[in-house]
């Protein structure tokens, strides 16, 4: 009986989902400080051969993203662990660049798969105050203090000034996306992979973007066995966190929007 259970192989399956970095504050979404402690609990257990990440998620900061990539990476080399990744509805934008982390990356064939691109968006309120009557007033030390405030005009040296920025951001994603999938990207299709398109997840693995078609159960049991345990690493929601989150107020409204926006450019 004892062999039995020694034999079965352990496979931490940690799940990553909702928005990354649009985190109020009782929300549940997906940021670094969050994620740490349960990453490393998760490629701590000594005796797993790998540690299996499913992600769900529509992208968001650029910056908490390639915290979690990166940690996850040096992780798996201190831990000598092997990772794989699994798609749920939505790995686009920065949900794909943490994928990238995986030695293998599996979908389900309608996942939605790719946005390798960088985005900023806001709304221009200038008209709209002048027709009611109200008065812009800033002051600022330094002259860009001000870059793309949208109740003023806007200048095309604000513009041009953050199309440079994303194009560095574009280009470290790239830089990920590249280094992760190597010779595994199918760049003789006629398809700009970097465009921020994105894909089903049956095309993302004809574009080389995934490894395979499935979810995270059939493939875990088809490497490790039938008897494999999948143990669940998730960030839970404290009871304190659930009950003032069910309070209404201004700031929990336009999170929810902010996030709804996101999620909706995939049709989610």
């Amino acid at each position: 009986m004892f062999s039995f259970f020694k034999k079965k192989k352990i496979i931490p399956h940690i799940k990553l989902s909702g928005v990354i970095g649009n985190v109020g504050k009782f929300k549940q979404g997906i940021d670094f400080a969050g994620q740490e402690e349960i990453i490393k609990k998760a490629f701590s257990l000594k005796k797993s051969p790998a540690v299996a990440i499913s992600i769900n998620s529509p992208g968001g900061s650029p910056v908490q993203s390639h915290l979690i990539h990166d940690f996850i990476k040096s992780q798996a080399k201190k831990n000598k662990k092997k990772v794989i990744i699994f798609m749920e509805d939505v790995a686009a934008s920065g949900g794909y660049l943490i994928a990238c982390a995986g030695d293998e990356i599996y979908a389900n064939q309608s996942s939605i798969v790719g946005s390798i691109g960088v985005i900023y968006s806001s709304f221009g309120f200038k008209d709209l105050i002048q027709k009611i009557g109200v008065q812009r007033r800033v002051y600022t030390a330094g002259k860009n203090k001000s870059t793309l405030d949208p109740f003023m005009e806007e200048k095309q040296e604000d513009i041009d000034r953050l199309k440079n920025i994303q194009l560095d951001l574009h280009k470290d994603f790239i830089e990920v996306v590249e280094k992760s999938r190597s010779n595994k990207l199918k760049k003789d299709k006629g398809i700009e992979l970097f465009s921020g398109e994105f894909w089903s997840g049956r095309k993302s693995l004809e574009l080389g973007l995934i490894d395979g078609i499935g979810n995270a159960d059939e493939i875990l049991k088809d490497k490790f066995g039938d008897n494999v345990v999948i143990k669940k690493f998730e960030k839970t929601k404290g009871w304190l966190a659930k009950k003032l989150s069910s309070e209404s107020n201004v700031e929990e409204i336009i999170n929810v929007i902010e996030e709804r926006s996101i999620w909706q450019r995939y049709g989610f």
